[in-house]
């Protein structure tokens, strides 16, 4: 049952994905102009000459006045046939280099934030459930809007400020300078853990913020039926009445966030991500945007799709396995 499900969902993932591809590539088309009109803008601005001979013998190069479609066909049968995403105009690289150097300290720093998010808000919901209207559960509530209000570039550069203030350590980046281009060892990965802690409190905390609120609100509403005040009535220990059936019922949302996670590994948090000079992906689709680099942002925004398609069917097959109400169709 669940491989036919399985098989099913992946074949209507691929005409969900040409019309992605369609639309992440007329979106990069959208903004009047391309990556050479941004160029000379910018030489122009600077006081550099600009020679049309080299401008034309660029835009023949790259193509730019070919029609919509066929740089769409170019693009994408380049990914289909060949798995390249094509060239970067301002970086003069492949593609796909940028992107995965880009993916390793994103994935880090992403999986780190997700852990931290479910450590802190799977106990602390459970416990203002249990507890509501106690002085714990007035307490977490408060710093639940608390942490949902303060804005994330706020509390990373006041962590910046403290952690530079009064332990001394270097802000911003991964490492340390003396490890930014050394080889992998036990100091420089001791120096990654002792950076990493930042981005991980300031990309968790919302997150944290809104997950608890989610599973108290959930789980209160699960211990108020029937189900649970009959087995309590039973003497069973309450411990037991809670963890077994109506925390499974109330981790929902815990399972179905999955499906925005992955894309959240490139486009998410990246104000953040500038204000800590964080070597993640989301920087590096920005500036691809703001210059027009229609086949770095294109295969990005492409990629983010892919992303979105795998968080929601593992999201539905984990969502299955968790609540017994739920079957595959």
């Amino acid at each position: 049952m669940m491989g036919r499900y399985i098989v099913k969902r992946l074949i209507y993932m691929v005409p969900t994905l040409i019309g992605m591809s369609i639309i992440a590539f007329l979106i990069i088309q959208l903004p009047p102009g391309d990556y050479l009109t941004s160029m000379i803008a910018r030489m122009t601005e600077s006081g550099e000459n600009v020679d049309p001979a080299q401008v034309a013998r660029l835009r023949e190069i790259y193509g730019l006045d070919d029609p919509v479609l066929i740089q769409y066909w170019k693009w994408i049968s380049g990914i289909l046939l060949r798995g390249d995403f094509g060239h970067s105009f301002e970086w003069n690289r492949p593609v796909s280099d940028l992107i995965w150097e880009r993916m390793g300290s994103t994935l880090a720093i992403s999986l780190a934030s997700l852990l931290f998010v479910w450590a802190v808000a799977l106990p602390i919901g459970i416990y203002s459930a249990v507890r509501r209207h106690s002085f714990g559960d007035y307490a977490f509530t408060f710093l639940g809007f608390l942490g949902l209000a303060i804005p994330n570039f706020i509390l990373a550069l006041t962590l910046m400020y403290v952690t530079y203030r009064y332990l001394g350590q270097s802000v911003g980046g991964l490492y340390s300078p003396q490890y930014v281009e050394a080889p992998w060892s036990w100091g420089k990965f001791v120096d990654l853990l002792s950076h990493l802690w930042i981005p991980i409190i300031v990309i968790g905390t919302s997150g944290t913020a809104a997950l608890i609120r989610i599973l108290r609100a959930n789980l209160t509403d699960e211990l108020n039926k029937p189900y649970v005040v009959t087995a309590k009535a039973k003497g069973l220990p309450e411990y037991k009445v809670v963890l077994k059936y109506p925390v499974r019922i109330a981790l929902n949302p815990f399972v179905s966030a999955i499906g925005w996670v992955l894309p959240e590994l490139i486009s998410g948090v990246t104000i953040t991500a500038i204000v800590l000079n964080l070597p993640t992906a989301g920087p590096l689709l920005l500036r691809a945007l703001v210059s027009q680099d229609m086949y770095l942002a294109g295969s990005f925004i492409l990629l983010m799709g892919v992303l979105t398609l795998i968080g929601m069917l593992v999201s539905d097959l984990l969502l299955a396995l968790l609540d017994p109400r739920i079957r595959f169709t």
